[in-house]
């Protein structure tokens, strides 16, 4: 494997726990999650390929899903552990299921947090690329600023409201801090339209697979039990009261979830942290 090591940020001691952020974020907005599981577990939690401090990891006109999926995989090795569970939100999800399928003997077990195999529909793939290449072009000739309002205004985020004012301008100011030009190479390489469907690989599939969507997040539902009938053996839970972000908007229920089915596919999981937790929502 010709793997690069990823910019990464790693805390706390024990079996090696992977957090994988979704698009615009970094390694850093999983912080409050690494540091409730940092108690039983040495989270790793590395910025994604056009992101943060990895946002030139690669050549980005050569840059795929699978070279990815490498990347993290040398990144886990860089580190001394060989194996880990892997915690994943949208598409840090779609990568940790990647990472679980082409490299199985890395994966112990998958949370997968908004979660999708890709687009199985050749012709709804195909439109969604062409989407995804007009939104990286607009990254780039407008800004990150531009794009960043473009993207929050999503229905898809909107139950982030109510978190309050503080907690959306810290998300924003996060995210204005990255790189346009990596964004869109993430995009052209990582997004759902160009990332290979892995539904005909799920069968085969041989760790514990916990799947987690928000049950305001009605379409990420729908995927969840649709990847529980193909995965054998998966998990589906329902948050109450918590769109696409399950880990902001409800933490504290987050958290027992993940740490109960963590302890039954057999690795220590830390007692619930709720007020460590909440700071990431607040």
């Amino acid at each position: 494997m010709s793997g690069h090591v990823l910019h990464l940020e790693r805390r706390g001691r024990g079996p090696a726990l992977m957090l994988l952020h979704g698009f615009t974020g970094t390694g850093r907005s999983l912080a409050g999650v690494a540091s409730a599981f940092g108690h039983d577990y040495e989270t790793l939690a590395p910025d994604l390929p056009g992101h943060g401090r990895s946002a030139f990891a690669r050549n980005a006109a050569a840059y795929g899903f699978d070279d990815c999926v490498d990347d993290l995989v040398a990144t886990l090795e860089s580190t001394g552990h060989r194996r880990a569970h892997w915690l994943g939100y949208s598409m840090g999800a779609r990568l940790a299921l990647g990472c679980a399928l082409r490299h199985p003997a890395s994966v112990a077990s998958l949370v997968l947090v908004g979660a999708r195999a890709g687009i199985h529909d050749p012709v709804e793939r195909a439109a969604r690329r062409r989407a995804d290449e007009a939104l990286a072009n607009r990254i780039e000739s407008s800004g990150v600023a531009a794009f960043v309002d473009e993207w929050l205004a999503q229905p898809l985020f909107a139950t982030q409201r109510r978190l309050g004012p503080d907690f959306l301008e810290e998300q924003r100011r996060a995210r204005l801090a990255q790189d346009a030009r990596g964004l869109a190479a993430s995009l052209r390489g990582l997004g759902p339209g160009a990332q290979p469907p892995l539904f005909d690989e799920l069968h085969r599939l041989g760790v514990p697979v916990l799947l987690v969507a928000g049950a305001l997040d009605e379409r990420f539902v729908a995927c969840a039990h649709d990847l529980a009938r193909r995965l054998p053996g998966a998990e589906v839970c329902e948050i109450a009261d918590a769109g696409h972000a399950v880990h902001l908007e409800q933490p504290e229920a987050f958290l027992r979830v993940a740490s109960d089915f963590l302890r039954r596919a057999g690795r220590p999981a830390p007692s619930p942290h709720p007020q460590s937790i909440q700071e990431i929502a607040s």
